[in-house]
């Protein structure tokens, strides 16, 4: 999808849709210095989309589609949610997997493409809710970490689930009542990144997208060390304000509270040595290259 590989007819310029000369012209694939800063400029950085008016989970939706490094060899893997809601406007390819199969899908067509294209980078992401990957699909997420499978899972997580009505999930917190959970959580809110960095993830994040910038490198630290080194996590927060109460306006702030030292979304990675290694020999080939004749 990049311009090299989408051009319009010049005979058929004149009657093709504005949007779609626009996405051609104006999109970001090919671009290296691509990031969150070209949103609003390109439309294949969800223009418009069906969420909720204020919802967090569009704000990280366009972070993470702008930080893709390769986006035109990049696959998408989501599953039935919120999340699904948006995957229709995403100018990526993607797939929607039933609910809780993502990261098995997942495993399969990184597999299929590594084969198909032995000499071409071909990065697959999944990006899906709490209750896919911690919930019903918690066996498939952990033995795609088990088996080193090596793609990104994203876990939008909004402590409920907010899709179907306010149901209580594993990573809600503990006592929070919910529409659907009258009587609170009962127990405490599960650690997924601690799971994911016992079972054999490189790289674990937590974080919210109150700072744009460090939603853009913590996704593209993932994407990049999940190419070479194995499977990486990332948890990001993204608060359902329809059902916690909050007005359109007030999801910006909720992440910026619960990212205070001391709360649950204070962030935290993990990185393992091997990791290190590898970003830290990339960014010298980088340095190297700015300074050669």
């Amino acid at each position: 999808m990049s311009k090299e590989k989408i051009a319009i007819c010049p005979e058929f310029y004149d009657i093709m849709p504005p949007e779609y000369r626009d996405l051609v012209e104006q999109s970001t694939y090919g671009k290296e210095d691509r990031g969150w800063k070209d949103i609003g400029q390109s439309k294949e950085l969800i223009e418009e989309h069906s969420l909720c008016a204020g919802c967090p989970e569009s704000i990280a939706f366009r972070y993470i589609l702008a930080s893709l490094p390769n986006p035109e060899d990049t696959v998408m893997v989501g599953s039935t949610g919120c999340t699904s809601l948006v995957f229709p406007h995403v100018a990526v390819h993607n797939i929607h997997s039933l609910f809780g199969n993502q990261n098995a899908i997942a495993s399969g067509l990184k597999r299929a493409l590594s084969v198909r294209f032995p000499n071409r980078i071909k990065d697959v992401v999944v990006l899906a809710g709490d209750g896919a990957t911690v919930d019903i699909g918690l066996d498939m997420t952990l033995q795609a970490w088990f088996r080193q499978e090596k793609f990104t899972t994203i876990c939008f997580d909004n402590e409920l689930y907010a899709n179907t009505g306010g149901q209580e999930s594993g990573l809600m917190q503990k006592g929070f009542v919910a529409k659907m959970a009258p009587v609170g959580k009962k127990f405490e809110k599960v650690n997924l990144p601690e799971i994911a960095r016992e079972s054999g993830c490189c790289y674990v994040v937590m974080c919210t997208v109150s700072k744009p910038n460090l939603v853009e490198k913590v996704i593209k630290n993932a994407i990049i060390l999940a190419r070479e080194v194995g499977p990486t996590y990332l948890q990001i927060y993204t608060p359902c304000i329809l059902e916690i109460g909050k007005d359109s306006m007030e999801g910006l702030q909720e992440m910026r509270d619960s990212e205070r030292p001391g709360e649950r979304f204070k962030y935290k990675e993990y990185i393992t040595d091997e990791a290190k290694k590898y970003l830290a020999e990339l960014e010298a080939s980088k340095k190297e290259a700015l300074v050669a004749p």
